[in-house]
């Protein structure tokens, strides 16, 4: 039984990591990030314990941060090569690229242990926006999509906070917590 359980855990990993300390579109890929508890990745321009997003602090300035850690499935990139499209790691603007994780059919409250220590929990979905187009003319229109119902599908990734420190490399394993049942779906943050 050991060995199954230690599968299941290696099979999600961190591929890539990044952070910018300007606001600019894309990461910068690392060897490792920080993440501090309540505030984000360190020396990363969204880190703070209040919105640091420049049209969330326009609006707000005092609320919350709840994207202090940004994070994509890097099978989003698979899908979008598929599409001829051409993203690597930290193009998006994520600081934190997964493998092996569905990150958007997660619920909003799961926690995700990222190496040893670092834990984040998941607040909700990141919205695209035209800055997206403006990286990759017509790539907006493939980060959304429409469901079964006609809701709109938001495929950009997911949005965090932190809450305990910790050091995030490439290679690290991912541990999936579920939060309490019954589960709210993910919304956008």
């Amino acid at each position: 039984m050991r060995r199954k359980e230690e599968a299941r855990f290696m099979r999600q990993w961190v591929t890539a990591v990044g952070s910018s300390a300007t606001h600019r579109f894309s990461k910068s890929p690392r060897e490792s990030i920080t993440l501090r508890t309540g505030t984000g990745v360190e020396g990363d321009a969204h880190q703070g314990r209040t919105v640091r997003h420049r049209s969330r602090v326009a609006r707000d300035p005092s609320a919350p941060n709840l994207r202090q850690v940004h994070l994509i499935h890097r099978e989003l990139f698979d899908r979008l090569a598929a599409a001829g499209r051409q993203v690597r790691p930290g193009d998006l603007g994520e600081n934190v690229t997964t493998s092996g994780i569905e990150l958007l059919d997660l619920p909003t409250g799961t926690r995700l242990l990222l190496g040893e220590h670092a834990l984040i929990e998941i607040t909700g979905l990141r919205n695209p926006c035209q800055q997206i187009d403006a990286f990759q003319p017509g790539l907006l229109k493939e980060l959304l999509g429409r469901d079964d119902q006609g809701e709109l599908v938001r495929l950009a990734g997911v949005m965090a906070v932190v809450l305990a420190d910790g050091v995030v490399r490439p290679g690290d394993p991912i541990e999936v917590r579920l939060p309490a049942a019954p589960h709210a779906p993910l919304i956008p943050v």
